[in-house]
């Protein structure tokens, strides 16, 4: 993932999303891309179109933090798609984002006991811990029988990215498996952003890209986000159609780790559905622990 392509790809396609109309601008004639030209978004950041020219070249080391605030709001960036932004011009500077270690590829090590002792003490909602490779590194026990279509016989760790494009059946637990697919790879996008030299992710995209072509796509859209929360439908193969709400909370002790919480409105139907799954995991004890 190349800082200089990573950042003029990121450009131009906001530029290309960004309408005249949206901008204040008039539509005029005869107009050659789908978006901004560069010089109405230099003409919006107040900057000269050559300096523009060559933050979109991807020349972004060295822009002051005035300049990339300027460019963000020309271009009506979103929190997440700023704060991208900046972590490609921190890397393009050589500066690490957020103060995280640059890993290579290391394979995830086990979680601290008190980590796993935490996520067992949730006993009414899915919860697990994921790392930016999207590996899931930890679950509690409900978190293991809800994504035991995912967790299967054991071995390899569990990766939700590998999951959503390479195993069919994501498709059957992912009822809206193309907001799922946006979403995964929007989220990863982000995390190359903060760290660029993680060779692990980078291995992962690139054997992603091989191997699904709907991956390939929506990487090449340059879209970001986080997490944060909201609702999200799953189809599980025991006991059915759930909608889940989720929180996503930042594993401090453990940089690039998030802690995610899946819960059911009290009283839903989603709910008696979490209740019935964890007494099927304690009926089926071998189902949800790869015995």
């Amino acid at each position: 993932m190349d800082n200089r392509t990573e950042v003029r790809d990121f450009l131009v396609s906001r530029r290309a999303k960004l309408t005249p109309q949206a901008a204040g601008l008039p539509a005029g004639g005869n107009r050659r891309v789908p978006g901004l030209r560069r010089s109405e978004v230099a003409s919006l950041a107040g900057v000269s179109v050559e300096y523009y020219a060559k933050l979109e070249r991807g020349a972004i080391a060295g822009a002051s933090s005035s300049v990339l605030e300027a460019i963000a709001a020309a271009l009506q960036l979103d929190d997440t798609e700023r704060a991208h932004l900046l972590d490609l011009a921190r890397a393009a500077d050589g500066v690490p984002a957020s103060g995280r270690a640059r890993r290579r590829g290391a394979r995830p090590g086990p979680v601290r006991p008190s980590l796993q002792w935490a996520l067992e003490a949730i006993t009414d909602g899915v919860a697990f811990v994921r790392d930016a490779h999207q590996d899931l590194l930890a679950t509690n026990a409900l978190g293991r029988a809800f994504y035991s279509p995912l967790i299967g016989e054991g071995g390899r760790t569990p990766n939700l990215a590998r999951f959503q494009f390479l195993d069919p059946a994501s498709r059957d637990f992912y009822p809206d498996w193309e907001v799922f697919a946006g979403m995964c790879v929007a989220i990863m996008r982000a995390e190359a952003g903060r760290d660029p030299h993680d060779r692990g992710l980078q291995d992962l995209v690139g054997e992603l890209s091989i191997r699904s072509e709907t991956f390939r796509t929506l990487w090449g859209a340059h879209d970001v986000r986080t997490h944060g929360s909201g609702t999200k439908r799953f189809r599980h193969p025991v006991v059915g159609e759930l909608t889940l709400a989720y929180e996503e909370l930042t594993v401090t002790a453990e940089p690039g780790q998030v802690l995610m919480i899946y819960s059911a409105e009290p009283g839903s139907a989603s709910a008696e559905r979490l209740r019935l799954l964890a007494s099927w995991a304690t009926e089926h004890p071998a189902a949800v622990t790869g015995g």
